[in-house]
């Protein structure tokens, strides 16, 4: 019988939301996710309470109508793979309804308690800051959607591209402990997260292993498309499929809106290793999204 293994969620195209996370669901304090895949027309209507939210649009176009403000987007991607994602922060106390304006729409939502208040705001993708990250067959292209510093309490968003047989979130690293230096600057932050992936071809997959500094816990995961890992702590790197072109999501929340982290010291060599950079990388850009 194959393992079940308890970090990943696999899609439930049955539901409202193929794809619900909750922080209750999860066993942790902060973060929660959701995806729908809606029909022209259809909306999805809430309330952020106390959480902030940060939609990302993963393909399609909509209408947002809310408290804090209305929006539209106009160049939705066709999928993740054919432009960058339009991006929609609303903080507390804000309600809103965003209505599918293309035949298929599929967003993607996480959110959490927010401990501030900041300013909604809509970021289109040219907005987006692209980071290529990594060398050899560890390249990588990150684009940058809720980074720290956006304005935000908590929630962090990026979306990361890893080539056919490309490792990716590697040399491996770790953010499950708060750490600061005598003068009081963040080296780790304790963040929870989850890679949502999506695979260029359906047959495609991923590899992604999840482990602390003494394996008790130590989880290898074949992840397929729509699929959701939860990395509550440790190390957490990914390996794209050969063949197969991978994409993930980050939504992360925890003591600080920060990305600091901790590579495994075991590995830490590599960083100094890479000779090249992978010309297939960056895989995406703006300008695709008007094509």
């Amino acid at each position: 019988m194959a393992k079940e293994y308890r970090l990943v969620k696999h899609p439930d195209y049955s539901a409202a939301s193929y794809q619900k996370i909750t922080q209750e669901d999860a066993g942790w304090n902060y973060l929660n996710v959701e995806a729908r895949l809606m029909k022209n027309g259809q909306t999805w209507e809430g309330y952020t309470g106390e959480n902030e939210f940060g939609f990302i649009l993963l393909s399609g176009n909509y209408s947002a109508k809310t408290s804090k403000g209305n929006w539209q987007t106009v160049n939705g991607r066709k999928s993740v793979f054919s432009g960058i994602a339009h991006s929609l922060f609303l903080p507390r106390h804000t309600e809103f309804s965003i209505t599918a304006e293309s035949e298929v729409l599929d967003l993607a939502a996480g959110w959490t308690l927010a401990t501030e208040d900041f300013p909604a705001r809509f970021k289109l993708p040219d907005e987006a800051a692209i980071e290529i990250r990594g060398g050899d067959n560890a390249t990588r292209q990150i684009n940058s959607l809720i980074e720290p510093g956006f304005g935000a309490s908590k929630i962090v968003a990026v979306e990361v591209y890893t080539p056919s047989g490309n490792w990716s979130s590697f040399p491996a690293h770790k953010h499950d402990v708060r750490k600061v230096d005598a003068n009081g600057h963040l080296l780790e932050a304790e963040l929870e997260e989850f890679y949502f992936f999506k695979i260029d071809k359906p047959d495609g997959f991923a590899y992604q292993h999840v482990y602390n500094d003494d394996f008790s816990m130590d989880e290898l995961m074949r992840v397929t498309n729509d699929d959701i890992v939860l990395v509550p702590s440790g190390y957490h790197p990914v390996a794209a499929g050969h063949g197969y072109n991978c994409y993930y999501l980050n939504f992360l929340a925890g003591s600080d809106q920060s990305l600091a982290n901790t590579p495994d010291p075991k590995h830490e060599w590599i960083f100094h290793s890479w000779k090249t950079v992978d010309p297939r990388i960056p895989m995406v850009s703006s300008k695709m999204n008007n094509e």
